[in-house]
């Protein structure tokens, strides 16, 4: 009797030991638990910093969105423009890879819209004029006869008002701006937003609404100019390029579009395969000649089905890839022609010759006056919708 007695007393100060030992595990489980939970909500981030004041006084914001696995992007509140832009390379090295200044002065001083929204009418009108409803609006002539990337003081040229917003798996940037009746010649109040996502899945997105009190016309994009080798004394001709495109925009020599669209097969222009940018970039032709490289209008495939896929562009040294996605009708793929010399990169002498590359989403050029292409009419009621995202990630 007493050794059974003795050994239910044993049974039951283990069963007691469990218990507590158990009871004491519990608090410390609940804890991991909940810090990696609150780990993973901080993942996705803004930070906001001073970046300076223009010669007017106004101040500029940067803001660094960063999602979780590193990449991150800046953005000025001057222009809504990227200024940078991180992304891995195969071996895990983190490069800007947008062609951008150190200094606010740098994007004050003339230069050709790096990183920029562009508004209220990316790309060129013909003869800096249109008509809407019978009636002339004349714009500012700033390139030529032409008006290009809305005017004088466009989009790029004034300061956006920001609001940010995160969460655990996104970092988000809403710039809002009005451009009043008139302003750069274009008539009616015009509403814009334009809301920057960075995703968990390293994707950059760019919504751009817009509306306005009288009718108008509106055509936004980005102006980013990417070299995906992160190294920007490099020329852009060893990436590969592809573009969901059978078509293309004819241009004249002030690079405005002419006739109808023609077929890329055959031609320079010829993106459907991928290809180095490089390879045709000097071929004797006509088109190239005439924009001194690739400097075009690409009329997209699948229009009807809003957004989708509509290039890829990849660097085989770096494994880097971004692939475009867009609800637009075009693109306008220039090759950085004019880049010699102009301006200076972070923390080095001036860009090169041919050394980024825009993908430019957008409605075609001299819309207005070509009642043949896509309407870039808004009217009062009607709300402008354009979005484009780019994605990045690593050959495999």
């Amino acid at each position: 009797m007493n050794v059974l007695k003795k050994t239910l007393s044993l049974i039951s100060a283990i069963v007691f030991a469990l218990a507590h030992y158990q009871c004491k595990r519990e608090p410390k489980r609940e804890s991991v638990m909940e810090k990696t939970r609150q780990d993973h909500q901080s993942t996705a981030h803004i930070q906001k910093s001073d970046y300076g004041k223009t010669k007017e006084g106004e101040s500029v914001i940067l803001y660094n969105l960063r999602n979780a696995h590193g990449m991150e992007v800046d953005i000025i509140t001057y222009g809504g423009r990227i200024t940078s832009l991180k992304v891995p390379d195969k071996n895990g090295a983190f490069k800007n890879v947008v062609l951008g200044f150190d200094s606010l002065e740098s994007y004050l001083a003339p230069n050709p819209y790096h990183g920029a929204l562009i508004g209220r009418y990316s790309n060129r009108i013909a003869n800096a004029s249109f008509s809407l409803d019978g009636k002339k609006y004349p714009l500012a002539k700033n390139n030529g006869e032409n008006h290009l990337h809305g005017g004088i003081h466009g989009f790029d040229k004034v300061i956006w008002q920001a609001s940010e917003e995160t969460g655990v798996d996104f970092a988000r940037l809403r710039l809002t701006y009005r451009s009043i009746h008139m302003e750069e010649g274009y008539p009616g109040n015009l509403d814009i937003q334009v809301t920057y996502t960075l995703t968990a899945e390293n994707q950059l997105e760019v919504l751009y609404e817009a509306t306005t009190d009288k009718k108008t016309i509106v055509n936004l994009t980005q102006h980013a100019y990417f070299n995906l080798s992160g190294d920007f004394e490099k020329q852009i001709l060893d990436h590969e390029l592809q573009l969901h495109a059978d078509y293309f925009l004819p241009v004249n020599d002030e690079l405005i579009p002419i006739g109808e669209p023609a077929p890329v097969k055959g031609t320079p222009l010829d993106f459907t395969v991928p290809k180095t940018i490089g390879r045709d970039i000097e071929m004797e032709d006509e088109q190239m000649k005439t924009g001194k490289g690739y400097d075009h209008c690409w009329v997209l495939n699948r229009q009807d089905q809003g957004f989708r896929k509509i290039a890829k562009v990849s660097h085989p040294h770096s494994g880097r890839i971004m692939e475009v996605f867009s609800t637009e009708p075009g693109v306008q793929f220039y090759s950085g022609n004019f880049l010699k010399g102009m301006a200076s990169e972070p923390g080095g002498g001036p860009y090169s010759y041919r050394t980024g590359l825009c993908l430019e989403t957008q409605h075609f050029p001299d819309s207005p006056n070509r009642a043949d292409f896509p309407s870039t009419v808004l009217a009062p009621g009607e709300k402008y919708v354009s979005k484009t995202a780019f994605q990045f990630s690593l050959e495999k």
